[in-house]
């Protein structure tokens, strides 16, 4: 049984269909927005078909941009032989936030599953391989996810780039702060323990 009329019923639909969003913050984004200013409403939606108009990916790294080159690869003082490599634009945020990179990015939207159909073909690998034939590139860091799809993309990407001469590095993984060793799993622990540093 519909509780709510058609409109308000599709509403909810809509945002349940976002990532992230279950059915009661559907219903409670929904009704925010309903109750909303109608001028704040059209701001609202002129806002979001403006980005979905306006954002495309960077000629350079492949992130999310407004612009033909992102903020960090038009950057003259980043390090651009440096290149990281992460799975989407929401870990080179991460990455960002630190404050500890200086380097520039690679963007691979997505990471090698073939249990799903994705393949090398479906990511930005081969555009990472032409960007590092075609610029003075020292070192890529893979920071792909520690799951099997990203171990399995860092390997992938890393066979393709050391006959090249370039340096291939992988990110440590390992205990998070405040993480209770019991509770870690072994590979994590092996991890920690191989990527340790000298104090």
């Amino acid at each position: 049984m519909d509780l709510y009329s058609g409109y308000i019923n599709k509403l909810v639909e809509e945002l349940a269909a976002l990532p992230g969003i279950g059915n009661k913050s559907a219903q409670r984004l929904a009704f925010h927005l309903i109750n909303m200013p109608e001028d704040k409403v059209k701001r609202l939606t002129q806002t979001i078909a403006d980005a979905k108009a306006n954002v495309r990916y960077c000629s350079e790294c492949y992130t999310l941009t407004d612009q033909e080159i992102c903020p960090v690869c038009a950057n003259e003082k980043r390090d651009h032989a440096t290149i990281m490599v992460v799975e989407n634009t929401r870990d080179l945020a991460a990455y960002e936030k630190t404050g500890k990179y200086q380097g520039v990015y690679h963007v691979l939207h997505g990471a090698i599953s073939p249990m799903i159909g994705i393949g090398p073909g479906e990511i930005k690998i081969k555009e990472l391989v032409e960007r590092c034939a075609r610029e003075d590139v020292h070192e890529v860091i893979l920071a792909t996810n520690s799951s099997l799809e990203g171990e399995t993309t860092a390997m992938y990407i890393s066979k393709l780039l050391k006959p090249a001469g370039i340096r291939v590095t992988r990110i440590a993984s390992g205990v998070p702060v405040g993480g209770d060793l019991e509770y870690i799993d072994e590979v994590t622990l092996g991890r920690a323990l191989d990527g340790r540093v000298e104090l």
